[in-house]
């Protein structure tokens, strides 16, 4: 080799050396970092999004299962629906309403979400980095989640179009706004209220939503007379378990997610940590309300088992993290026996939830939401009340004046001839199970 070539190649070592060890190299690996976040934080939101996505299939198959054969396919419709409008209404004025310029405040923007001009990179506080439309898609299916709780509720005998006249605005509009009160930096965020994926913020706004919708919708035919509370069966107890597992694997993205970040050591740990205390609760809602059904009713109530699970879910999602394996079983265990005791308190008073979704998704929601601070330092529990009237008064106050004004206009409720004959037919014109006969599943 020539002696210039030899002090080429010399030259472009030193060069990569230089690059490797100096400045250029810093460079290099900063970058390198700063994609790698942005990878695993975005494929983190879209993995756990699809997973809360999968709760819808959830809430469809555990209604289905819940409600009598002559009104299957409606709540399926209805299903299905919700999830679509409510992916339409968060796109065209609910995540910037929830998001955009809150800065202490009450709300957003009026305006649609639309793509940055360089899909670069979001900044979540020290959460690192993700692509938006991500985070757009992570908020949007929890937008559709609060929809899902009031369909249970309502089932078999609302009708279908000023039911999604009211998800539109639910999910448009007052699920937006409380959001924004703490996820979207908003005056309780500035007051300190902890929710951490949402018992409040998710659930009870559902929760809320789905009791003033029962009140004044009223009760299914026959099912309080004489003083009595009359049973009226699902049309498919696998149907709703089904349902409920699915719903108890979607959770895992629900609560996960909402960490809002994987790609670090302390991140992917807590993300682990958010999983295991999740299940745990769950459990721990299950085996108790079987417990208490078997103490109270001398027999196991397949139902309340199921709910106990979600009523375990929902009680830890405001705070998944902090709680020791044993605290979160206490925590969902508690959410589990809250069932048992909030469904014959509504039969009470003649408010007829035909899936148990109020007990779960409002009683549970308001329980987890006021256990945060049994875990964590930073709650307080006066906070944590604050935000729990506060949210719920305007979830109240806003969901009466629409269903007053859906009832008093275009009407709110079927017929009782077409509530006997079943919405299947009423309003679709057809039946889920037409194999077994017209008529032979009309309960």
């Amino acid at each position: 080799m020539k002696p210039s070539n030899i002090l080429k190649s010399l030259t472009s070592v030193a060069i990569v050396v230089a690059l490797l060890t100096g400045p250029a190299a810093a460079q290099v690996e900063s970058t390198i970092d700063q994609e790698t976040t942005f990878v695993f934080n975005t494929f983190m939101f879209l993995v756990m999004g699809f997973l809360v996505m999968w709760m819808a299939a959830g809430f469809a198959m555990l209604e289905s299962g819940m409600v009598r054969s002559k009104n299957v396919a409606t709540i399926c419709t209805k299903n299905i629906a919700l999830y679509s409008i409510a992916g339409l209404m968060y796109w065209l004025i609910g995540y910037n309403l929830m998001y955009d310029g809150v800065n202490g405040g009450f709300f957003g923007s009026l305006t649609w979400f639309t793509y940055p001009a360089a899909e670069a990179l979001k900044t979540a506080k020290d959460y690192g980095a993700y692509a938006a439309a991500s985070d757009w898609f992570f908020q949007m299916v929890f937008c559709a989640t609060a929809a899902s709780i009031v369909s249970g509720t309502l089932a078999e005998r609302i009708k279908l179009w000023p039911f999604l006249a009211f998800v539109a605005l639910l999910t448009g509009i007052i699920y937006p706004i409380t959001g924004a009160w703490k996820w979207g930096a908003g005056w309780l965020e500035t007051q300190g209220f902890l929710d951490f994926a949402g018992s409040t913020l998710v659930h009870s706004v559902g929760g809320w939503a789905a009791l003033t919708g029962a009140i004044i919708l009223g009760p299914r035919l026959g099912k309080y007379t004489k003083g009595m509370t009359n049973p009226l069966p699902g049309s498919s107890l696998p149907l709703a378990t089904l349902g409920t597992f699915i719903l108890w694997l979607g959770w895992f993205g629900f609560n996960g997610g909402s960490q809002l970040a994987i790609a670090s050591f302390e991140n992917a740990s807590a993300v682990a940590r958010i999983f295991a205390n999740t299940n745990t609760a769950a459990a721990a809602g299950v085996v108790t309300a079987m417990a208490v059904t078997q103490l109270v009713y001398k027999k196991v109530d397949l139902t309340m088992a199921l709910n106990g699970a979600l009523a375990g879910l929902v009680s830890i999602t405001a705070e998944p993290l902090t709680p020791s394996f044993g605290m979160a079983a206490i925590i969902g265990g508690v959410g589990g026996a809250i069932v048992v005791f909030a469904v014959p308190l509504l039969d009470k008073f003649k408010i007829d939830d035909v899936v148990g979704a109020i007990p779960v998704h409002l009683a549970a929601g308001i329980w987890g939401t006021l256990a945060v601070p049994l875990t964590n330092p930073d709650g307080s529990f006066l906070t944590q009340l604050t935000g729990i009237v506060a949210i719920g008064s305007f979830v109240v106050i806003t969901s009466t004046i629409i269903w007053m004004v859906l009832k008093t206009t275009v009407g709110i409720r079927i017929s009782p001839e077409d509530e006997e004959k079943g919405l299947d037919q009423a309003e679709l014109g057809l039946e889920a199970y037409p194999e077994f006969g017209a008529g032979s599943q009309r309960l």
